[in-house]
């Protein structure tokens, strides 16, 4: 018995003997495939009784299988350039782009599995441009970019289906539309950049064209750039308007009010940073001082802008970047693109300074015709207001000259920035320091002038203001220098609780409480009271003892003890030289008086006033028709008063 193995062995021994020549020559591949399609067998055969044959070969040669096409390129291909005419019209030749559309529109949803690894390049590339195996490789390749997937491939290929895309073949609306051309070419700009030159531009176009939203093209350079241009715009009106108000500038005010707008010059200052080859934001000096650098060079813009307004025929904004006109425009330029209907008559802004107008298919673009790049013009300037900025303000960084800047552009920045330092200058900040040191005896003073200005029905017998003051002063004294000291002052929730036997008591009458409120200057007797411990003090002065000694103002030399003498006078020496004066009218000695005294002449008077109302009942000075005088009626109590001083 035969096994499986024994029996295919005789079939294929058979079947090389039917293909094998009878005279034993080596058989070519069109005969052995005509012998095998001949044998009875393989059309009985289970695979192929129910097989619908179509023009296909069930078997092809390697040759045959490379140039193998589907129905589908076959039909493409029989798009005619030639268009007959309908109903007896003449015909035309279509165009390459409405031949391109028409053979994109039947391939619009083909797909193919025949990789391609040659290379294909083409000026305007198109289906037409393409062989059989280059039509295959790109259907291949599109069909994967469709699944997500963008390789690298012919560049020419990659063209043709941003075409496909301007066009609108496979892509249900203009929506969809932008979303696969900008997906494109943000993947593909990774693998070929010189692909930006002409994408960018389509893409913006594709929005004008179908009245897409603006916002679209909110992250692209186009927007961004006419933005920082309406910007100095802005401010070149801006200094139109100051030239026709003011036609000749004061010396030292600037262009730009000070102190500074700091929202409106941070918006020119980032336009000339956009539109300049010199980096302002990038510089030392302005992360250092950003408000001199930025006020500064937005004002000398605005100078530069109102020079060329009076002595130039263009403005700057022209000079630089172009004139503001309105100029033929053709939608996709250097693409295959084909309209199959005129497009209506249509208004597109993209931006104040940037529209596009549809007028029976014909379109026209408004904008600044000139350079869309930054301008060195600007960046030499900007970079001069930074390096001269550093020099006027010493900064440890400066820049090189690097070329011959004119003396009025000079001129302009130099004033700038002497406007700018002068107006720093006299607004800046006041430094103030405060000596702590000297608040002990600041309170002290406040504490006697307090006590001073008490009756004695407004006094208690807890101890005078002065009394508390120095007692507050020794608790933080102490506890600064031993926080554990038990014998001192302690606090309770009702108060700072201090020893009555600490302090002396101290009692002033009416009298001298008068005249201390006045510009005498009261310290502390040296020598302490028998009640006053040796170690109590307000800061660095000891505690003052009963009665408290008078010190003139001018000399700080102590007068007579309070109380010490009935005949005492209660004015100071400064008052008591003045009055004289008055009373022998020397001019010249009133004066040296009223210098030694330190104080204006009113103030002088109300002290004596003052001091002398306990003794006289009344006013003894007053101002007339010649200045101060003493009051006749008074004359003889106060040489009375004098003499006994």
């Amino acid at each position: 018995m035969l096994d499986w193995r024994t029996t295919q062995t005789r079939t294929n021994t058979r079947r090389e003997a039917a293909v094998r020549p009878m005279n034993g020559a080596k058989p070519n591949a069109r005969e052995v495939i005509a012998r095998i399609l001949a044998d009875e067998r393989l059309s009985t055969s289970s695979h192929f009784s129910e097989r619908v044959y179509g023009d296909e070969p069930i078997l092809t040669t390697g040759r045959q299988v490379a140039s193998y096409l589907p129905d589908e390129y076959r039909r493409m291909r029989a798009v005619s350039r030639w268009q007959e005419g309908e109903g007896g019209a003449g015909g035309r030749w279509l165009s390459e782009a409405e031949l391109f559309y028409r053979q994109g529109i039947l391939m619009a949803d083909f797909e193919d599995d025949c990789p391609y690894h040659g290379t294909f390049k083409s000026y305007f590339p198109t289906y037409n441009a393409m062989s059989d195996r280059q039509l295959r490789g790109y259907f291949t390749w599109r069909a994967a970019v469709r699944r997500g997937i963008v390789e690298e491939t012919s560049l020419s290929f990659a063209y043709v289906y941003l075409y496909e895309l301007i066009n609108g073949i496979g892509v249900a609306d203009p929506h969809e539309g932008f979303r696969a051309l900008e997906s494109f070419w943000r993947s593909y700009r990774e693998i070929a950049p010189e692909i930006d030159r002409f994408a960018s531009v389509w893409l913006q176009d594709y929005v004008v064209y179908h009245g897409l939203p603006a916002e679209l093209l909110e992250p692209y350079k186009a927007l961004s750039f006419d933005r920082s241009l309406m910007t100095l715009r802005a401010a070149d009106e801006h200094a139109r308007a100051i030239a026709a108000q003011a036609p000749k500038r004061k010396r030292g005010i600037s262009a730009l009010p000070l102190p500074a707008r700091a929202s409106e010059e941070q918006e020119l200052f980032c336009a000339l940073d956009a539109l300049s080859t010199y980096h302002l934001a990038g510089s030392r000096l302005n992360k250092q001082q950003p408000d001199a650098l930025r006020h500064v060079a937005c004002a000398v813009f605005v100078r530069m802008s109102s020079y060329y307004q009076r002595q130039r025929s263009s403005s700057l904004i022209e000079s630089w970047f172009g004139e503001e006109v309105s100029l033929s425009y053709t939608m996709f330029g250097s693409a295959m693109f084909f309209e199959p209907e005129p497009h209506a008559n249509a208004v597109y802004e993209l931006d104040p300074i940037h529209r596009y107008r549809c007028d029976q298919g014909r379109w026209t673009c408004e904008r600044f015709h000139g350079s869309r790049s930054k301008s060195p013009k600007l960046g030499s300037l900007m970079r001069s207001v930074d390096r001269c900025l550093r020099e006027a303000l010493g900064f440890e960084h400066p820049l090189k000259v690097t070329g011959k800047t004119p003396k009025y552009v000079q001129k302009f920045i130099d004033e700038e920035i002497s406007a700018w330092m002068s107006w720093q200058a006299a607004h800046a900040p006041r430094h103030i320091e405060i000596d702590v040191g000297q608040l002990a005896g600041i309170r002290a003073t406040a504490a006697v002038t307090c006590d001073a200005l008490l009756i004695d029905e407004e006094r208690t017998g807890e101890g005078s203001l002065l009394e508390a003051a120095c007692a507050r002063d020794a608790v933080e004294e102490s506890a600064a220098h031993d926080p554990a000291e038990e014998n001192g002052p302690r606090c309770s929730e009702q108060g700072c609780e201090v020893s009555s036997a600490t302090f002396s008591e101290t009692s002033i009458d009416s009298t001298q409480a008068k005249s201390l409120t006045d510009s005498h200057t009261l310290r502390p007797n040296i020598a302490a009271s028998s009640h006053t411990s040796p170690d109590t003090h307000c800061g660095q002065n000891p505690l003052p003892a009963t009665p408290f000694a008078v010190l003139d103002a001018t000399s700080n030399a102590p007068l007579k003890p309070a109380g010490s003498s009935a005949s005492a006078s209660p004015l100071a020496a400064h008052e008591l030289a003045y009055l004289s004066a008055l009373l022998s009218g020397d001019q010249q000695a009133i004066q040296d008086a009223r210098t030694a005294a330190g104080v204006s002449e009113d103030l002088l008077m109300d002290a004596i006033n003052e001091a002398l109302f306990d003794m006289v009942g009344d006013t003894v000075l007053e101002f007339g028709a010649d200045g101060p005088a003493l009051i006749d009626d008074y004359r003889d109590d106060v040489e009375g008063m004098l003499s006994h001083a």
